[in-house]
């Protein structure tokens, strides 16, 4: 599954980062109440995903928007979670606003064996430089099998979609280097790419840079699969802006989790976790993601996002 959690901030100034607004003494009052809360709500949205198919829940959780492993350790030790015994894969990040992603997995399911962060460069040159989040690879033994994660929250689309453009398309290559990397060594690598992309699954970063398809016959030995494509096509998504979906908030997989003649993980389908409590249901945001904040005032939401997850399964022996 993947979860971006909208401003998911201690209320501890870090002098490093620009995380001044979520202070007790920032524009947004932000307090140990609101902390709480948000913790709170992230949990109760964390630990409803897909238990309709697995009382467990997500094996495997990235996230995005979250400052540091405090957060995360509260979140993963919330007595709604704290049974499913989560552990965090994260590293800190150069992004201004000192969000980054991260990997929570459940342990019973999943053994990180190698993980590191991938640097996304953008435009170089003085007042053009800028740093984004890194990328999160893991590379672990998922239930008997060797897989690779790839979490992302791609450059946003501030500026406009077509001037930010390039940087999504930055990110999108760093993905697919690591992939191609690892392919010299692992032919039939298993790789999970999700996050949020800040793009939709038609944007020529996914299209061109990543080369997603959207129909499984049309994936190809080293290809990539996006499960999302024709959802977007019929206008459901993950967030809303100006009363327009967008689905930034993808998972995609490559070729080996396809075919279904393997004693191995195969992907089953694609989910968007947009359950009633987590929809506006009155005001100016009426359908939308239930926010935490619109602006600088609170409104007491889960996320601007609704989480996306995937089925696999495996034969049974």
């Amino acid at each position: 599954a993947f979860y971006n959690c909208e401003n998911f901030y201690d209320t501890i100034n870090n002098p490093a980062v620009n995380d001044d607004e979520f202070t007790p003494n920032g524009p947004r009052n932000y307090n140990s109440k609101i902390y709480l809360n948000k913790v709170e709500k992230l949990a109760t949205v964390i630990s409803q995903i897909g238990t309709d198919v697995s009382p467990d829940g997500p094996a495997l959780l990235g996230v995005a928007e979250i400052e540091n492993d405090t957060v995360l350790n509260d979140l993963i030790n919330h007595p709604l979670l704290k049974k499913r015994n989560y552990k965090i894969v994260h590293y800190d990040s150069k992004d201004a606003r000192g969000v980054d992603v991260a990997l929570i997995y459940n342990p019973k399911y999943f053994t990180p064996e190698e993980s590191k962060p991938l640097f996304v460069s953008l435009a170089g040159g003085s007042k053009n430089a800028y740093y984004t989040r890194d990328i999160l690879w893991v590379k672990g033994n998922f239930d008997g099998e060797t897989i690779h994660i790839l979490v992302n929250h791609w450059p946003s689309r501030l500026g406009g979609e077509e001037r930010s453009a390039p940087s999504r398309a930055a990110a999108a290559a760093v993905c697919k280097v690591q992939i191609t990397k690892v392919a010299e060594t692992e032919p039939n690598a298993k790789f999970i790419i999700m996050g949020d992309l800040n793009d939709d699954p038609t944007s020529p970063s996914i299209t061109e840079v990543l080369h997603a398809k959207a129909k499984i016959a049309d994936v190809k030995s080293g290809g990539i699969y996006n499960p999302w494509i024709d959802m977007y096509k019929k206008g459901i998504g993950t967030l809303a802006y100006q009363d327009t979906w967008g689905l930034f908030d993808q998972i995609m997989i490559t070729y080996p989790w396809l075919t279904r003649e393997q004693s191995g993980f195969f992907f089953y389908k694609q989910f968007i976790f947009n359950k009633e409590f987590l929809v506006e249901n009155t005001g100016r945001y009426k359908g939308y993601p239930m926010r935490t904040w619109d602006g600088l005032s609170y409104r007491g939401g889960y996320s601007d996002h609704f989480p996306t997850y995937l089925m696999m399964i495996k034969k049974a022996n």
